[in-house]
């Protein structure tokens, strides 16, 4: 064969082809970037946000612990030193000095309570790491094992296998032995590759007759990072990114002969299974902007951490592309018979999901991006980039602060999290997940936190001897989860089919209506005539020295008000809460100074509200809730505002006026908008206290006032409470569920019971506070030293004045709190703005939530409904006269779609099947004031268009509820039902036309009367004429 001298060109191009083609790859994702590009889950379908289904029969409920954290016994049994025994007794280390897992958790000896306490939680498996050093101290696995190390685990897994757990054995959890540190400088050196495989046929030799599942080392990127990178673990080393790159490169050696081993040697009689867990956190593309460079960011951020390992065991033998591009000649490399060796070396995929990596993933490879705890979308991604394989989420969990305790109540809610997460990807995207083991069981050594963090299922008094394990309240949740084998369906689920009751107040509340003093038309308040200078410079001239009689402004003139009720009544609504404004109608504070413009304007939207045959709820004082008047007059405010009586007073005049002015067509008088809103300004509890004794006083007096002076005009009057439901947070704890009780006591009770008393207690009469209210100041001044509460007192006038001073109870319901007490200290009680129930708010992350953060929980408003039900009985109507949530899409808002039918439901339910006596839902609000936000029309500025969610809200009133398919009707009569007849509607949406038409058909027939006329006219006169000649001629 010749061979022949390669052309220098075709070198060129050829080597240029190679590096366009190699770049290509290397900047193009791997097939787990295409999970970035699909839509997210969305939070309005109900399985995507939180599924109610079981896991898969034989689902591995699992917990773990690692040896280091938690054994103890550092030196007993002839157990020998690990690095992390030598790191954490060093004197230089950083965060942690002065602490060490010497004793730690104590299971060696304990190990029997730690099975006790998997008993109880009902687990079908336990994750545990063997200690290296304990079975072999000089690291030499072809020496003699300590006998009783052997002894130990031999125990504890035969005992395990009794209680029909499974054993799920790690056999490297990071306590490499210190003498394979100092001797051959630890994972630098690929002569640990032999001696882990070594160590590994030890294991499955000795114990692999009772193991299934064979995990060969636990998060082998930490142990690359953090111990040989930065240092932050043992062994302290600081050799940066190339120590690290070789560390992991021989970890995965390792990792891969271990497996290896076992495949040749073992598997054929003990039929187990081996893989590696593998640590990731997630990463959403930045402000959710899916460009194709954020997804390959994206991409990329994950094979820095979890295809860094993953790639070459679960891949095709080498290292993700892309870091091998970065890394460059700093990357290790793969011979092709190494390649062979690794690819495939592991029979399911173990995943350690938890705060070590999303840690990490924060501070050092989130390329830009937005990382977040997603465990469902991490496990998406597996099963795309790698196939879909077995999965075992080995750790998931997540940490509280050593403070809490056994109280972990916002643990629960990140354990709920991540188990539905993990429900979704096997029920919703087929991810073959077939186990989770919660992550760890007891409290532990928590590597460079020490004890200042705790993960642990079990409690766990490191300053007690005997080391009791005591579950804390997430084992009590995990042990209900596992009982009932995931999340079963809730009530909520339910959907039912019904009517709400006849003549029913379907209503959009609003805040202040913004008064504008000047008609929009000046047609009749401008006395010139003009001429149009059609031949010049086309502008209108007053003609000199005439002038026209004006008329004052009509309602018709406001034209404002017609656009604004044109896009009320296009809703189908039938009553409209809004607000006057105090301080515009009495500037001063009394009646020295009214605004006459300001009442001719609110006469006229009232007016012509009626003329549309609908209902006003009208709002005379609405709280601003910012300084420095907070809606009120300034005088009013001046004078002490509702610190002071004067306020009681000033008001009780202001609403004698509305009365006189407005109340011929108000049939419906909100006196004070959530005064429990607007009591939250104040800084301190006896500012609380005073505030809501005086906003009580006024709703009362004016109340009164209206029954003795005004009751001809037949008005209900109540007063609006936000009303969001209270939800223990910690449903194991009784603290937590009196917390919840106090903090309903505090938001309505307080302003309800004095006027309605209670129906829990027959005793309990109308005009006083709540007693438990009442009771819980009274210790909380003892616990404090003071006399005694603060909380006002009424006289015997007030409590005759307030009992029954309600025609209605009027709630405003946008979401549930969950709820917990404030840690009971004095310090807690004398901090500023600390609320007077002492409580503290959260939220579910597991509920879906707005863009504002409102979380949207549709049966909170039906808790909340039955609650008022129950203690003020059913006498009353109850209206909830707001409700809604934000939404940012500009004409299709599907969540605020998703909110009206999903509350709505829960109303009828409460209606229907509590027998709540409902009779109103108004939603909040009209329409947007600039950005899409709470309308159901954008803002003038977007051309008041009306978004998806008005049709929506349209065919539930039209409907009346929600009927059965059959059934489509409205069940109510025209008589029994206020609307609008079709003719009258179509006359008012068309006025203007038909006005300017009607102009037009005047003129026309005025014009064909003067042409009819004129003809007739020039008829008759030749008639005459020629009458006129006949005569003559006849003559």
């Amino acid at each position: 064969m010749l061979n022949h001298p390669s052309h220098p060109i075709l070198l060129s191009l050829s080597l240029l082809l190679w590096v366009l083609l190699w770049n290509e790859v290397a900047c193009s994702p791997g097939k787990g970037s295409s999970i970035w590009l699909q839509l997210k889950p969305s939070p309005i379908i109900k399985k995507q946000s939180f599924l109610h289904d079981d896991f898969p029969s034989g689902f591995l409920w699992g917990s773990g612990t690692s040896a280091f954290q938690t054994e103890g016994a550092w030196n007993r049994d002839g157990k020998g030193v690990s690095i992390w025994d030598s790191f954490t007794h060093s004197s230089v280390r950083g965060p942690i000095t002065g602490v060490n897992a010497d004793v730690a958790s104590d299971s060696y000896n304990r190990w029997e309570e730690d099975v006790e306490a998997l008993e109880y939680l009902g687990v079908r498996s336990y994750s545990f790491s063997l200690s290296w050093p304990r079975l072999f101290p000089d690291g030499n696995a072809t020496g003699e094992p300590n006998a009783a190390a052997v002894e130990h685990y031999r125990c504890l897994i035969e005992r395990l296998l009794e209680k029909k757990i499974e054993p799920i054995v790690t056999l490297y959890h990071w306590d490499l032995p210190q003498v394979l540190q100092e001797k051959y400088g630890g994972w630098k050196n690929d002569t640990l590759v032999r001696l882990f495989r070594e160590y590994a046929a030890f294991c499955f030799q000795t114990f692999g007759g009772c193991v299934k599942y064979w995990l060969t080392m636990h998060n082998p990127y930490l142990v690359a990072v953090q111990g040989y990178g930065t240092g932050v673990h043992a062994p302290g080393e600081t050799a940066g990114l190339s120590g690290s790159l070789i560390i992991a490169h021989n970890l995965i050696k390792a990792h891969a002969t271990a497996w290896q081993t076992y495949n040749s040697h073992f598997r054929p009689t003990q039929k187990g299974k081996v893989s590696i867990v593998l640590g990731s956190h997630w990463v959403e593309p930045q402000k959710g902007q899916a460009t194709s460079a954020n997804v390959t960011l994206c991409q990329q951020s994950l094979e820095a951490v979890l295809g860094w390992f993953a790639s070459p065991i679960f891949g095709e033998g080498d290292y993700p592309v892309s870091l091998k591009l970065k890394y460059a000649d700093l990357m290790p490399t793969f011979t092709p018979e190494e390649k062979l060796w690794v690819q495939k070396t592991a029979d399911f995929f173990a995943l350690s999901f938890g705060p070590n990596n999303v840690r990490l993933g924060k501070n050092l490879v989130h390329n830009g991006q937005t990382v977040t705890p997603d465990l469902r979308r991490l496990l998406s991604w597996i099963k795309l980039e790698y196939g879909n394989m077995s999965v075992l989420v080995a750790e998931g969990g997540w940490y509280s602060d050593a403070s809490v305790g056994r109280e972990d109540t916002v643990a629960i809610y990140l354990m709920k999290r991540f188990i539905n997460q993990v429900l979704q990807a096997i029920k919703l995207d087929g991810v073959q997940v077939f186990g989770y083991s919660a992550w760890s069981l007891v409290d532990g050594f928590e590597w460079n936190y020490g004890y200042s963090i705790r993960r642990g299922l079990f409690y766990i008094d490191f300053n007690q001897q005997n080391r009791t394990r005591i579950p804390k309240t997430t084992a009590q949740y995990y042990r209900q989860i596992i009982t009932d084998n995931g999340f079963p369906p809730d009530e909520s689920s339910i959907q039912i089919k019904g009517h709400f009751p006849c003549k029913f107040h379907w209503g959009i509340a609003d805040s202040t209506i913004q008064v504008r003093f000047f008609p929009f038309s000046p047609q009749f308040t401008d006395p010139h005539v003009y001429s149009w200078n059609l031949t010049g410079d086309k502008s209108l001239r007053p003609i000199p020295g005439v002038k026209l009689q004006t008329r004052p402004a009509q309602c018709t003139d406001y034209l404002a008000i017609q656009s604004h009720l044109r896009l009320f009544a296009s809703t189908g609504a039938t009553h409209y809460r809004f607000a006057l404004n105090w301080s515009l109608i009495l500037p001063q504070g009394d009646r020295s100074s009214v605004n006459a413009e300001a009442l001719r304007y609110y006469s006229c939207f009232l007016m012509e509200l009626k003329k549309l045959d609908l209902e006003a709820v009208v709002v005379m004082y609405y709280p601003t809730h910012r300084a420095p008047n907070l809606g009120l007059p300034e005088p009013v405010q001046a004078s002490g505002g509702w610190l002071s009586y004067n306020a009681v007073e000033a008001f009780q005049e202001y609403a004698a006026l509305c009365y006189q002015e407005l109340g011929t067509w108000v049939r419906y008088w909100i006196t004070i908008n959530e005064p429990n809103r607007l009591i939250d300004i104040y800084s301190n509890v006896t500012e609380r206290h005073q505030a809501a004794h005086n906003l009580l006083l006024a709703h009362a007096k004016a109340w009164r006032l209206y029954e003795r002076e005004y009751s001809e005009q037949k008005a209900l009057i109540s007063f609006t409470l936000h009303a969001d439901w209270a939800k223990p947070a910690n449903p194991f704890l009784e603290s937590h569920t009196l917390a919840a009780e106090r903090f309903l006591l505090f938001e309505i009770g307080r302003f309800l019971d004095p006027l309605l008393g209670s129906a829990y207690k027959e005793k309990q009469r109308k005009g006083k506070y709540p007693p438990g209210m009442k009771a819980y100041l009274e210790e909380r001044a003892r616990i404090l030293g003071l006399p005694g509460s603060s909380l006002p007192t009424f006289t015997d006038a007030e409590t005759k004045e307030l009992r029954g001073a309600l025609s209605f109870i009027a709630l405003s319901h946008f979401t549930t709190r969950l709820v917990s007490p404030l840690p009971p200290t004095q310090a807690a009680f004398q901090k500023k703005h600390v609320p007077d129930h002492d409580c503290m708010v959260l939220s579910d992350p597991t509920w879906p939530s707005s863009n504002l953060g409102q979380a949207l929980v549709p049966w909170g408003l039906r808790k909340m409904l039955n609650w008022v039900s129950q203690r003020y009985g059913r006498s009353l109507p109850i209206i909830v006269t707001g409700s809604g949530t934000d939404d940012p899409a500009p004409v299709e808002d599907k969540l605020r779609q998703h909110y009206l039918k999903s509350y709505l439901q829960e109303a009828l339910k409460a209606y229907h099947l509590d027998q709540v006596n409902l009779q109103g839902f108004f939603v909040w609000r009209l329409q947007d004031r600039h950005s899409p936000l709470f309308g159901l029309f954008t803002s003038t500025q977007h051309q008041s268009k009306a978004k998806a969610s008005v049709a929506t809200y349209k065919e539930i009133i039209t409907l009346n509820g929600f009927p059965t398919n059959n059934n489509k009707t409205r069940p109510c009569s025209a008589d029994d039902t206020p609307q609008m007849c079709s003719m009258c509607e179509w006359i008012y949406e068309n006025k203007v036309r038909l006005v300017f038409g009607g102009c037009v058909l005047i003129t026309a027939a005025t014009m064909a009367a003067l042409i009819v006329f004129f003809f007739t006219n020039r008829r008759n006169r030749r008639r005459d004429r020629r009458k006129k000649r006949s005569r003559l001629n006849w003559r």
